[in-house]
């Protein structure tokens, strides 16, 4: 009899203990914002690497001629470089977000690191504009666990893109319309560039998409509002 109640008594432990670990609660993953699941035609426009002496303005420009907000994921080096750049886009009422501050690959850096080219980029765009970024893309969508951890650390979301126009390829302006207007999706984010090495054809290209895009009834917003992040 004594037996029996002890083999009850640990089977009733084991069962326990399972069911304890079955619901013992994971840490939870970092979000990655690509796009949105939406009912709406929201989109989000973003613009990687500026800002850029000519090609900021110059988009700034058409994004005002069509009344469209967007997202730039600045560069701390280029900021430093080019502040009234970095502070146009502020005026014109667009969202800046945090891209590094020297657009470093970021796997090759340890958490620390990682923290150190965050912290830099944000400390020339509190300094310069005034301004603290709650948006984070790591340089070539690289996302590391050392990258998941800053990113909540420091108190941002991590975004990435769902649409890559790949204009840093200086492919055709008809190309990069074609490769927006055939593929795009409600709730996607583009990725383009404000600063790319050689003649970039991002300008023309959008005062092209731009116009087809609003016709088509798609409604470009920051990041910050497709995601609804306040």
């Amino acid at each position: 009899m004594q037996r029996q109640r002890k083999r009850r008594f640990f089977g009733a432990l084991a069962a326990l203990l399972v069911i304890a670990f079955i619901f013992v609660p994971c840490a939870a993953e970092t979000p990655v914002y690509r796009s949105v699941q939406t009912n709406t035609k929201r989109i989000a426009l973003t613009f990687d690497d500026g800002p850029h002496p000519y090609l900021t303005p110059k988009i700034l420009e058409i994004l005002k001629k069509n009344g469209v907000a967007a997202t730039f994921f600045m560069v701390g080096e280029n900021v430093v470089n080019y502040p009234e750049a970095a502070r146009a886009v502020l005026r014109e009422g667009h969202e800046i977000g945090n891209h590094t501050f020297s657009h470093r690959h970021l796997s090759t850096l340890d958490e620390a690191g990682v923290r150190h080219e965050l912290e830099l980029c944000e400390e020339a765009l509190r300094t310069l504009c005034e301004y603290r970024p709650h948006l984070f893309r790591p340089p070539e969508g690289a996302v590391t666990r050392s990258v998941e951890d800053c990113t909540e650390h420091e108190d941002y979301s991590l975004v990435l893109w769902s649409l890559d126009t790949r204009d840093w390829e200086s492919k055709s302006v008809d190309r990069i319309v074609n490769t927006v207007i055939n593929n795009i999706q409600p709730g996607d984010i583009i990725l383009m560039h404000d600063y790319i090495g050689v003649k970039s054809k991002t300008p023309e290209a959008l005062e092209i998409l731009l116009p087809e895009l609003l016709r088509r009834g798609y409604e470009p917003v920051t990041v910050s509002q497709l995601l609804g992040l306040g």
